[in-house]
């Protein structure tokens, strides 16, 4: 089980079919935003959806486990930084992040952030990871890292020019297209392929 990270770095829209599906357009520079820590659970805890919202998407990403200190690193450096990968759902509340303009709340909800075990163990070529999603056992997401439109080490360099990574941070790098929503009784799960995965059932909040 992971321990409870110092902040959880994300990465909006950095994949262009993603940024296509929701209508935004893809930036120019890596878009960060954080969720909280006590966002996250494991494998097996419920996602709550909460009355708040009516809409709350999946979305399955490649996470990063930092582990050695990053500050103002090249991006040889960021990935000598990488710690482990882990499978993590960035669940969000697709209809407060519209309304709200800015992605705390949308985003921050208790069990918010599902992360399973991260493994050490990972292919060096970070363009090759691939993460699959999947709800009810049918396959909504598939991307690799190779897809995405700030590789994962300048995304990591990228970051470290803004804050320090320390140890334990976990960082986000965005999810493809396919997002869609949750309902109560659905089973999701993200997979890193061959490294990490997370499943869990959702519940409405009582």
């Amino acid at each position: 089980m992971m321990q409870r990270p110092g902040k959880i770095v994300c990465v909006g829209r950095n994949y262009r079919e993603h940024a296509k599906e929701l209508g935004n357009e893809v930036p120019k520079q890596p878009l960060l935003f954080l969720k909280p820590p006590s966002s996250i659970i494991h494998e097996g805890d419920a996602i709550v959806l909460p009355a708040a919202s009516q809409k709350v998407d999946y979305e399955g990403e490649i996470g990063v486990v930092i582990g050695r200190t990053l500050r103002r690193g090249s991006r040889e450096a960021a990935r000598e930084a990488v710690g482990g990968i882990v499978a993590l759902n960035d669940v969000t509340a697709r209809d407060l992040q519209k309304s709200d303009g800015q992605w705390t709340r949308a985003k921050g909800f208790d069990t918010f952030c599902p992360v399973g075990v991260p493994s050490s163990t990972f292919p060096k070529d970070f363009a090759t990871l691939t993460v699959v999603t999947r709800v009810n056992g049918e396959e909504r997401q598939r991307a690799t890292g190779a897809d995405m439109v700030f590789p994962i080490d300048e995304l990591l360099s990228y970051i470290s020019h803004v804050m320090t990574l320390e140890p334990g941070d976990l960082v986000a790098t965005g999810t493809p297209s396919g997002v869609g929503p949750l309902a109560p009784g659905d089973t999701v799960e993200v997979e890193v392929l061959g490294v990490s995965c997370v499943r869990n059932t959702v519940a409405a909040e009582r």
